[in-house]
C-alpha cells in the first residue's frame, strides 16, 4: 500500500502588475488552478502584494483601490479551486492600512496576517502607508500547524519565534524582495539565521519581474529544518515550485531546482527583464535606441534584442563629421548580426542649422562643450520623432559612471524613457559585453577592445575629460553607494585631487540627474528613489 502523502505546498513565484487588480486577479487564481490540478497541492502560496503589485506606492491613498483591493478578495475566494490560498493584498481597518497575508481555507472564514516589520530605507517607504502588526498567525491544514510571515519580518528573529512558540512548524514567508548583485545569497543568509533559531523549515516565495526602477529576481528557496537549501526556482521567470511537508521526514522538493547563477548572468538577467516589463507594462511594443558604434549602445542594443526580439528593435546611427568610419562599420555589424531594422540619418544638416541661427547670439565666442552638445541635441531630436513617429520608447545608452559625473547632455543623450544601464559602472559594462557574447556573438570585439569617446570633438577620448575608468569607478563606489568621505577615499590610496574633482562632479550634477529617465536598479545605492539628495546645496564634502 502506498503511503499518504504529505502536505503538499506550491510556492507560486509570478509577475503581477502594480495596480492592475483585475490582471492579478487572473493571475493568482490561474497559478492556484495550475496547482491543483498539476500538482494536487494542498496549499499555494504567492508573494506579498501580489494582488496590487509592489510597491503600490500613493495609490494606496485612493479609497478606490482599496475598495478594489477588498472586493477582489470576495471574488478570489468565490472562485477558490478548492485548496489554501495564501496571498499579499492590504486590509483596512478603521482608517488603519495593513500590508497583509490573504489566507483562505475552504469553507472556512477569510484570515490575515499583518506584517510586522515595515522597511524604510533604500527603496522602501511602507511607513508612509501602513500600520505594523503585532500577532502571529498559524494555521492548520492537514494537521501541519503553519506560521505566515511577510517579507521584512524574516529579517529579524521575533516573528517567526513568536510563530514557532505557538505551536509552527513550517514557516511560509511571502516576499516582494527587489534584486541588486549578491542578493540571492545574502537571503538565504538571513533566513538560514531564523532556521537555526527556530529548527523549522523556512518556505521563501518572491516576486518576479521588473516595476519602475526595480526589478525581482524570484529565485523562491525552501530551506529544511538543518538549513540546507532544498529548493530554488529559476531567476526572472515566473515559475511553480512543489514541495512536500511530512512531520516525521520534513520537508522535501518535488519539482526541479536550480543551482544559484553566477553574479553577471544574474545581473544581466535583471537588465533584460527589466527592461522587457518597463516597455510591455506601459503599453509599447517596440524600441529605437541612437546606436553609436561604442560600446555603451552596442550593450543596450544587445539587452534590448533579448528582451523583446530583434523585431521590436530599431538602431538608429547618426553620424557627423567626428564620427569615425570604424564606429559606423561596427553599428552595422552588430546591427547585422542581432537581426534588426538599422538605418542610418547623418546629423550634419540639422547641427549646422543650429550653428547658424545660432551665429550672431554667439559672435565673438569661441567654440567650447556648447558646440558639442547640438551635436547630441540634434541626435535627441531625430531619436523623440521617430519615437513619436512609430511610437517606439526610445531607450537611452548612459551608464552609471556617465549620469554620477554629468558626462551627459540634457535634452541630447539623456533624452528617452528607459535607460537600462543607468545604475551599471562602465567597468561593469565591459564585463557584461564580453559575458553576452559568451552566450552567442553579439557585439562585435573591436568595439568592446577600443578606447571609449564620445566622438563629439576630434580624437577625443572620455580619460580627456575623465579620469581612467579603473580609478573613476571604485572613487564612484565609495562616494555614491557607501557614502565615505573624501578624506577616507583619499585613505584608499587615491589622489586627493581626483577624488574631490570627482565628488564634485557628483554633487553638482544632481540637477541633471533629476531630469533623466528612470533606469533599473541593480546596486546597493541607484540613483532615484533610493539616493535622493538635494539639488540645491551648500554641503561641503570635506
Amino acid at each position: 500500500m502506498n503511503e499518504p502523502s504529505g502536505l503538499r505546498i506550491a510556492l507560486a513565484q509570478i509577475n503581477p502588475k502594480v495596480g492592475d487588480i483585475d490582471f492579478n486577479v487572473k493571475l493568482i487564481l490561474q497559478y492556484s488552478n495550475r496547482a491543483q490540478q498539476e500538482y494536487q497541492a494542498d496549499i499555494v502560496v504567492f508573494p506579498e502584494l501580489a494582488l496590487t503589485g509592489y510597491p503600490p506606492e500613493d495609490l494606496l491613498f485612493r479609497p478606490q483601490f482599496i475598495h478594489q483591493v477588498a472586493r477582489s478578495i470576495e471574488f478570489i475566494q468565490a472562485h477558490n479551486p478548492g485548496l489554501c490560498l495564501v496571498f499579499g493584498a492590504v486590509q483596512m481597518i478603521q482608517d488603519r492600512l495593513y500590508n497583509c497575508a490573504v489566507i483562505m481555507q475552504p469553507e472556512l472564514p477569510v484570515t490575515y496576517y499583518h506584517k510586522q516589520y515595515l522597511p524604510n530605507y533604500g527603496v522602501f517607504d511602507e511607513q508612509r502607508y501602513f500600520v505594523a502588526g503585532e500577532d502571529a498567525c498559524v494555521i492548520e491544514l492537514r494537521g501541519v500547524h503553519i506560521g505566515i510571515t511577510v517579507c521584512e519580518d524574516i529579517w529579524y528573529p521575533q516573528p517567526a519565534a513568536k510563530a514557532v512558540n505557538i505551536g509552527a512548524q513550517l514557516i511560509l514567508n511571502l516576499n516582494a524582495s527587489p534584486f541588486h548583485s549578491s542578493k540571492t545569497s545574502e537571503r538565504i543568509d538571513q533566513v538560514r539565521q531564523r532556521v537555526a533559531e527556530n529548527k523549522v523549515p523556512v518556505c521563501y516565495v518572491n516576486l518576479v519581474g521588473g516595476q519602475d526602477e526595480l526589478v525581482f529576481d524570484g529565485h523562491s528557496f525552501t530551506l529544511d529544518a538543518e538549513q540546507n537549501l532544498v529548493s530554488m526556482a529559476a531567476g526572472f521567470e515566473q515559475t511553480l515550485s512543489i514541495l512536500e511537508y511530512r512531520s516525521n521526514i520534513g520537508i522535501k522538493s518535488l519539482t526541479q531546482s536550480v543551482a544559484e547563477t553566477e553574479d553577471l548572468s544574474q545581473l544581466y538577467s535583471a537588465l533584460v527583464t527589466a527592461t522587457r516589463d518597463y516597455v510591455f507594462k506601459n503599453g509599447f511594443q517596440k524600441v529605437v535606441l541612437g546606436l553609436s558604434g561604442g560600446i555603451d549602445s552596442a550593450l543596450v542594443l544587445a539587452i534590448a534584442v533579448d528582451a523583446l526580439g530583434a523585431e521590436a528593435v530599431q538602431a538608429i546611427m547618426m553620424p557627423y563629421t567626428y564620427t569615425s568610419e570604424m564606429s559606423q562599420t561596427d553599428a552595422a555589424a552588430q546591427a547585422e548580426i542581432l537581426g534588426v531594422q538599422y538605418t542610418q540619418i547623418p546629423i550634419s544638416q540639422p547641427v549646422e542649422s543650429f550653428k547658424a541661427v545660432l551665429e550672431q547670439e554667439f559672435s565673438g565666442m569661441a567654440q567650447d562643450v556648447t558646440e558639442e552638445n547640438l551635436q547630441a541635441r540634434s541626435r535627441g531630436v531625430i531619436l523623440m520623432a521617430i519615437s513619436n513617429k512609430k511610437g517606439a520608447m526610445l531607450l537611452t545608452t548612459g551608464n552609471k559612471s556617465e549620469m554620477s559625473v554629468g558626462y551627459a547632455t540634457l535634452y541630447g543623450d539623456m533624452a528617452g524613457g528607459f535607460a537600462p544601464l543607468k545604475d551599471v559602472s562602465k567597468l561593469k559594462v565591459y564585463a557584461l559585453a564580453n559575458f553576452r557574447n559568451s552566450i552567442s556573438p553579439a557585439i562585435p570585439q573591436r568595439v568592446i577592445d577600443r578606447p571609449p569617446s564620445a566622438e563629439l570633438a576630434p580624437g577625443q577620448k572620455d580619460e580627456d575629460s575623465l579620469p581612467p575608468y579603473e580609478i573613476l569607478d571604485p572613487i564612484l563606489e565609495l562616494y555614491i553607494e557607501q557614502d565615505r568621505s573624501v578624506e577616507e577615499i583619499v585613505k584608499q590610496g587615491f589622489d586627493e585631487e581626483s577624488v574631490k574633482r570627482v565628488t564634485w562632479l557628483v554633487d553638482v550634477n544632481e540637477y541633471k540627474r533629476r531630469q533623466s529617465p528612470p533606469g533599473v536598479r541593480v546596486t546597493q545605492r541607484s540613483f532615484g528613489k533610493e539616493r535622493r539628495y538635494p539639488i540645491t546645496s551648500g554641503f561641503k564634502r570635506n
